[in-house]
């Protein structure tokens, strides 16, 4: 968790924050299958080429590890991109890379999609799934136990 002179929570909040003041809050059920869900239809950023405004749609969904996002930092955290330049492949892998770094969940999935703009609408879904989930899932796919070699 950040420093308490850098956290949002608890403290006024004028403008964006990056992704270094995200806030987390511990989440003490981790014995317990939840799935965490945030979405917005307020979400713009600039395209890098034409520097015209692209509205999103974003929705996210983590099953939580240790550490819950908390949700008035995710707001300013949102609120940052509105001024930079990025395609919408990129900001989804953004938004992906900065939210785990920020709370290490088990599984997330952002998907972003780029409302209609020149007759085309651009989704793009990435997940990122924690080692031993990832682990499991293989041994679910193989029917094999632990490390084993397949020959």
């Amino acid at each position: 968790m950040q420093q308490e002179d850098k956290r949002v929570l608890g403290r006024e909040a004028r403008g964006p924050v990056g992704a270094e003041q995200l806030d987390t809050v511990p989440w003490n059920h981790t014995d317990t299958d939840a799935v965490v869900e945030f979405s917005t239809d307020e979400l713009t950023a600039i395209c890098p080429v034409t520097g015209q405004p692209d509205f999103y749609e974003l929705k996210l969904s983590y099953r939580p590890g240790p550490r819950l996002l908390e949700s008035k930092a995710m707001k300013l955290y949102l609120w940052s991109f509105r001024d930079r330049g990025m395609f919408a492949e990129d900001m989804a892998a953004t938004l992906l890379k900065d939210l785990v770094a920020a709370c290490d969940p088990a599984e997330m999935t952002v998907d972003l999609t780029q409302k209609v703009r020149g007759g085309l609408k651009i989704r793009t879904v990435v997940r990122h799934e924690s080692h031993q989930q990832s682990a499991d899932s293989k041994q679910l796919r193989t029917g094999r136990a632990g490390n084993a070699n397949v020959t």
